[in-house]
């Protein structure tokens, strides 16, 4: 093997539909699990009071962390999750342990498939 990896390892996530407060706990949580390009000082923003805003992060799923916990959140977070199959399978069952995950919509494509879900405390 020439030193590339099978599959892609990580995932894209959007955030919406909730405060920066929620927004936080989340991404806060899995990077407890996951290596972010979110570091811990990288707290969301509202940047506007009239427009919906949309929080980005990327995961990569390949080596978990073990030890995070179930995260209470104050109302649901709409999340957007891109990557390939096998990221996002690993991803969902990693969501599925820390949040109750209600499935909104999916897309798959040749590579990717996408998730669309609600999260809430479990």
């Amino acid at each position: 093997m020439d030193g590339e990896r099978p599959h892609p390892e990580s995932v894209s996530v959007e955030i919406s539909g909730c405060d920066k407060d929620d927004a936080r706990i989340v991404f806060d949580t899995l990077c407890a699990c996951f290596s972010s390009d979110r570091c811990a000082d990288d707290v969301p923003q509202e940047l506007s009071e009239t427009r919906p805003t949309v929080w980005l992060g990327t995961f990569d799923v390949a080596d978990p962390h073990e030890g995070a916990r179930p995260a209470r959140l104050s109302s649901s977070v709409i999340a957007d999750v891109q990557g390939g199959y096998w990221a996002i399978d690993r991803f969902r069952s990693t969501l599925d342990s820390l949040f109750s995950v209600h499935d909104l919509s999916s897309a798959s494509g040749d590579q990717e498939k996408e998730l669309h879900v609600r999260l809430e405390s479990r």
